[in-house]
This record gives C-alpha cells, sequence and structure tokens, in this order.
C-alpha cells in the first residue's frame, strides 16, 4: 500500500541509526522505499527481541496507542517516506478507500504477529529459520534468489535463537541441497528446493 497522497517528507538513515525509539511519541507513519529497518524491543536480561524486518514499499510505526512500542533501526542505508498521523486520521475520516488501505495494513500486521508468535512458541530451531527464509523467499525473492539485508544476528534475535544455532542450521540446509550461498558473506541465498524447505516449516 503506498501511503495516501498527502505531504510526506523523506529522510535518510544510514545503517545502524535509530528512526524511532520505544515509548517516543508516534506522531508519524513511516514507509521503507529504500534499505531495510528492524523494529524490536530490548529485553530486561539486555537481550534483543525483533519484532518485525519492513521492507521496501512495507508501512510501519502505525499504532494504536500514542507512543511507539518498539524502537525502528535502519539495518542499511535506509530511506524512508513519513506522513503525519493527524493527517491520515484526518484523510480517513472522509475517504473510504484510505480507511480500507490502513486496516488492510493493520490486518497484516496483525497476522505477522500471530505468526511470528507461533513461530517463537511451538517451532524448532530448523523449523524457525525454514519459515524465516520462507517469509523472505516471498517477500525479496527473484526467481529464487534473494540477498538478506540482514545480519545472522539480526535473524538470530528475530527467531529467538542463538547466532551458532542459525548457523548450524543454515548450514544444515546447505548441505542437504536446500539452498545454495553466492558470494563470501552467505546473505545472497539461492533456494534449490521450496518444497523440502516448506516442509521442514509444515
Amino acid at each position: 500500500m503506498p501511503l495516501p497522497r498527502v505531504k510526506f517528507s523523506e529522510f535518510n538513515y544510514k545503517k545502524g541509526v535509530q528512526i524511532f525509539g520505544e515509548n517516543e511519541p508516534a506522531d508519524y507513519v513511516y514507509q521503507v522505499t529504500v534499505g531495510a529497518v528492524r523494529s524490536y524491543k530490548l529485553l530486561l536480561d539486555g537481550r534483543r527481541q525483533i519484532g518485525a524486518f519492513h521492507l521496501v514499499g512495507d508501512i510501519f510505526g502505525l499504532e494504536n496507542a500514542a507512543v511507539h512500542r518498539f524502537t525502528a533501526e535502519a539495518i542499511v542505508d535506509t530511506k524512508v517516506r513519513l506522513v503525519k498521523r493527524q493527517s491520515l486520521d484526518l484523510i480517513a475520516e472522509g475517504d473510504v478507500l484510505v480507511v480500507r488501505d490502513l486496516l488492510n495494513t493493520t490486518a497484516t500486521n496483525l497476522q505477522h504477529a500471530e505468526d511470528h508468535m507461533l513461530l517463537l512458541g511451538r517451532k524448532n530451531a530448523l523449523e524457525r529459520v525454514a519459515a524465516f527464509l520462507l517469509e523472505m523467499d516471498k517477500r525479496l525473492t527473484k526467481a529464487g534468489f534473494f540477498a538478506l539485508p540482514m545480519m545472522r544476528r539480526d535473524i538470530a534475535d528475530y527467531l529467538g535463537l542463538t547466532l551458532e544455532t542459525v548457523s548450524r542450521e543454515l548450514s544444515q540446509l546447505h548441505d542437504i541441497g536446500v539452498l545454495g550461498f553466492l558470494g563470501t558473506n552467505q546473505r545472497q541465498i539461492v533456494l534449490l528446493d521450496r518444497k523440502r524447505l516448506a516442509n521442514l516449516d509444515s
């Protein structure tokens, strides 16, 4: 969904720069136009739990409260478009299509949150990595190939696993012929057997 035709601003964020923080006023709604963003919480014991990755075209920061529940940070050099939440509210009062689009965005985000909760609560390590790869394949793929913008540490914090476990499961999937790596950093992935990967996630 593109942001409605209202006045918006565009900002560039360098890799690792915070876009907004947890409990900061939720005055704006954001859309990624270049790059990628992670939303996360820092737990009391210092661990980081990533709730979502926002890729090109994704809208984020749409809250049902006055403040943000997560911190948002650029994963790589990123450009975002932002519009005042108040402006969206005013447009929505008189435009049924905008209301529908915002409801669809909210429903999509809710479904993702439910899927993520199920992943963390019910799946083993291999199933979690398989589910992540299938998600990225759906969102990033071009003929079975995708380049991950996030590092393995990000993947681990998203899946509730250790860095070592993520690396081990990716290596296992490579060894059994489910996926291949391009490049030295192993962030460019070719899915060689999508059906088998889906079976691992089922």
